[in-house]
């Protein structure tokens, strides 16, 4: 077995520019290195709720979604590999999840104010971060061609992460704080 060492400094980006793929030279403020940097930030929100987790299946789908997101993210600054049928796979396999979470869920007719526990929290601040890098994504798609699956992939993402987040908290017992459309009035459910 060869093991190659890669230096984590290469001073390449000293001055403010990043390779993307094909070699391509960019200011890393770039709306595109924006978008994959937002994706990456996600991926790593990501990471903190898997360490949360008991292992589980819940751990397995989420190590998946970190692939996933890395392979999105990748493909934003070039990379020809991501598949489409495996994206739609993915988003199926979150849509079944978030059904089946739900019916174990009151129905909500108000905003739910995030929070809760503290794994519930953290689902939430990920769903947060999702949603920012979807509508940048939505953004650099109205200046270069994005795959349209991205897009709905990290929709259907941030859906997934908000009824995780009711998910965690209802099966550890929180008591969600429903938003009635008053600032001074909050009902819990």
């Amino acid at each position: 077995m060869i093991c190659r060492f890669m230096n984590i400094y290469t001073r390449a980006g000293d001055k403010g520019f990043t390779s993307i793929f094909g070699g391509k030279r960019v200011l890393k403020c770039h709306e595109l290195v924006d978008t994959y940097g937002f994706i990456d930030e996600l991926n790593s929100w990501v990471g903190l709720i898997i360490s949360q987790l008991n292992k589980n299946d819940e751990t397995r789908f989420f190590v998946e979604v970190q692939k996933q997101l890395l392979a999105i993210g990748s493909s934003l600054a070039g990379w020809k590999g991501l598949k489409k049928e495996l994206v739609e796979k993915q988003i199926k396999k979150m849509e079944i999840k978030i059904d089946l979470m739900e019916k174990t869920l009151p129905t909500i007719k108000n905003f739910v104010l995030p929070g809760g526990s503290r794994v519930g929290s953290i689902v939430h601040i990920a769903r947060s971060i999702c949603r920012r890098a979807e509508r940048q994504t939505v953004s650099l798609a109205q200046k270069q061609i994005i795959q349209p699956e991205i897009i709905k992939y990290l929709n259907r993402l941030s859906d997934l992460l908000f009824v995780f987040a009711r998910f965690i908290n209802s099966q550890g017992g929180v008591t969600e704080v429903v938003w009635s459309g008053d600032a001074s009035t909050e009902k819990k459910r």
